[in-house]
């Protein structure tokens, strides 16, 4: 007899865990020691489907969270998935009129916030037409106010696959943020896809630390655990401090997170001798890991690392290293997992290895489209169904792929395409360097020339004469002359988006 199929959508992956593993723990908090098995999973989630229905907020409405993270944040974003709502977790780095635009532009009727974000909310909302309810949640709370004491006894109508589940905003660096229309299926695919590329099970447990607004922390701390049966950690927030007592109190088996927080914990002090002896590995995404930053993690602390990459369109990941040390590519993001990845040229048509060109995605992971923006959904997608990245990269003959900048972001200096990770990846070997991002600025006689924005390790001269003529000095013996930058700019830190990723036309603002 044929296996059953795997469950398509967030409410399956829920009924899945709850009908056969129902005391097994799914979610923790890191403060207060808090568990949620997965039969309180389910139940917390038809208690929020009828606190909606009481508000007036049906299948297929969307609902948006002004939350910080938390068990009740958690609860609450798979309750309204569960029960058929779109979810739209608000970036709460936002400027508030960027906030207020994607609170308009949602459609929601219904907004959870926190209590020390209820006032800045309310005077959002007073410049939005439409009426729009809010529920002021502790995200911390056992319940919240008006919620049902008890689950109640009837079924919820489970949503169907090709239903919205999440609506997020990307964090562009120019023009208005888009709704990325993410489905239920699209999101079970992906949870489904996690588990087996990094052969997940029962007995594993993440550390989210990363905010669950963003699809990182959505897609691969919140529901891959539902997937594969494992459980996540909540904290409130990352801190370097806590980050490993945190991770050897709450025995987790692998931590998830972005190549700033790597940066963080390599100027850290080590763990205590056995603290990580249980963690199999750590996995880096969002944005390109340097390669300096890999070794020394590695080196440092004892732990692979698994670089991966993915876009909010893929519902994260859509690029993985392999498992198995040996098998892994430094400097890559890996092979597709979960999906189909090509590499295009300027017209569309596949390259062959090893040839750059923008790499191009298509499987059960991506998007619908951009919510109210056909124009935008059209240009995204290539005429036979592949998701355009933007990405510039190339494929190995092996599979993996290398990503070597945005599209938007290359610097063209006399015809010649430079890819700012290369200028990057060099300012880094140099041992006073902690961060550096090149962009390209105007110049009248190469059309554009190369600016280095320097973040410069604790103790050295900040931009010092000396400083600028040492990295100049560095840069002409590892990238040539046509390649080195022709200015250097010390600053304390780098414009970054929620997911880490450096936003490098920031740096011209």
């Amino acid at each position: 007899m044929a296996a059953p199929a795997p469950p398509g959508t967030v409410f399956a992956l829920v009924e899945h865990q709850a009908a056969t593993r129902p005391d097994a723990v799914y979610a923790l908090g890191c403060e207060d020691g808090r568990s949620v098995d997965f039969a309180t999973l389910r139940m917390h989630c038809r208690a929020t489907c009828a606190l909606l229905e009481r508000a007036g907020v049906a299948a297929g409405d969307t609902v948006a969270f002004v939350m910080p993270n938390g068990l009740q944040t958690l609860l609450l974003l798979l309750g309204a998935m569960y029960g058929g709502r779109c979810v739209n977790p608000v970036n709460l780095l936002s400027q508030p009129e960027q906030m207020r635009y994607v609170l308009d532009h949602s459609d929601c009727k219904l907004v959870f916030v926190a209590p020390e974000w209820e006032a800045r909310v309310r005077a959002l909302l007073d410049g939005i037409a439409r009426p729009i309810a809010l529920q002021v949640v502790d995200p911390a709370a056992d319940r919240i106010a008006g919620a049902p004491a008890a689950a109640p006894t009837g079924g919820v109508a489970p949503p169907a696959p090709d239903a919205t589940a999440l609506l997020m905003y990307t964090s562009g660096t120019t023009g208005r943020p888009k709704g990325v229309m993410l489905t239920q299926a699209n999101l079970a695919a992906n949870a489904q896809a996690i588990g087996a590329e990094h052969a997940l099970g029962p007995g594993d447990r993440v550390l989210g630390v990363l905010p669950l607004y963003h699809i990182n922390a959505f897609a691969v701390t919140m529901l891959a655990p539902l997937a594969h049966g494992g459980s996540v950690a909540i904290a409130p927030r990352f801190s370097a401090t806590a980050f490993w007592p945190q991770v050897e109190a709450q025995r987790c088996t692998w931590i998830n997170v972005v190549p700033t927080i790597i940066s963080f914990l390599l100027e850290g002090e080590a763990p205590p001798p056995g603290a990580t002896a249980g963690v199999r590995f750590c996995r880096s995404a969002s944005a390109a890991l340097p390669p300096e930053h890999l070794r020394g993690f590695e080196q440092k602390f004892g732990i692979g690392v698994i670089e991966t990459m993915g876009l909010t369109e893929t519902v994260a990941p859509a690029f993985s290293n392999p498992l198995a040390p040996a098998l892994r590519k430094l400097g890559a993001v890996g092979r597709a997992s979960g999906c189909e990845a090509r590499v295009i040229d300027a017209d569309l048509r596949p390259l062959p290895d090893g040839e750059s060109g923008e790499i191009a995605i298509r499987g059960p992971n991506v998007m619908r489209g951009y919510y109210k923006n056909p124009e935008a959904t059209a240009a995204a997608f290539t005429p036979d169904g592949w998701l355009r990245t933007g990405d510039l990269g190339h494929r190995d003959a092996d599979g993996f792929f290398f990503v070597t900048g945005r599209i938007k972001e290359l610097i063209i200096k006399g015809g010649e395409n430079i890819a700012p990770r290369e200028i990057d990846e060099a300012l880094l070997q140099h041992p006073a360097v902690r961060e550096a991002a090149a962009v390209g600025v105007p110049d009248k006689h190469y059309g554009q020339e190369i600016l280095a924005c320097v973040v410069l390790r604790d103790g050295m001269a900040c931009g010092s004469a000396a400083m600028e003529a040492e990295l100049r000095a560095f840069c002409l013996d590892k990238l040539g002359r046509y390649k080195t930058p022709a200015q250097f700019r010390f600053v304390a830190e780098l414009p970054r988006g929620p997911s880490g990723k450096v936003q490098r036309l920031k740096l011209l603002d």
